[in-house]
């Protein structure tokens, strides 16, 4: 029976919770999930999970920060003064915005705290300092793939 291995193009469904069950992200009622093995294109976790599995496999696979998003870097909390934002906009915990890196790229973060004078935002990834649960189910697997990308 064939095995996901590196350098497999697999595809998998899968749905991505945390330790309360709340789902983050489901490949529910959408095509399966395509990528290669071994490539980096996903969280370590969820590769070392899908390897090894059999086409047809289900499983569950628990992630820790570490080999998901990693833990949350208190180097990516930075103040902004409350008068460099626009004045209409809602102060909250958790509300997300787009800033820009100084060089016209945009990036995600989200308010920490409100203070009177300022807030902090927080430039982790949102999953940063999670333990993620996936539910995953192997649906295809079609061989190495060379670097161009051509099943050999």
């Amino acid at each position: 029976m064939v095995q996901a291995n590196n350098g497999d193009a697999v595809k998998v469904h899968y749905t991505g919770r945390l330790t309360d069950g709340s789902i983050f992200d489901s490949s529910e009622g959408r095509e399966p999930l395509a990528f290669t093995m071994g490539r980096g294109m996903m969280i370590a976790g969820f590769e070392a999970g899908i390897l090894g599995m059999k086409i047809g496999e289900k499983k569950s696979v628990q992630i820790a920060p570490e080999n998901a998003y990693g833990l949350a870097d208190d180097t990516k909390y930075f103040p902004v003064n409350k008068s460099d934002l626009p004045q209409d906009m809602p102060l909250e915990i958790g509300l997300p915005l787009t800033a820009d890196a100084g060089d016209g790229r945009p990036f995600q973060v989200v308010i920490k705290e409100v203070h009177p004078e300022y807030v902090v935002l927080d430039a982790n990834h949102a999953l940063a300092g999670k333990d993620l649960i996936f539910d995953i189910e192997l649906v295809e697997v079609n061989g190495s793939q060379s670097k161009s990308g051509l099943i050999y």
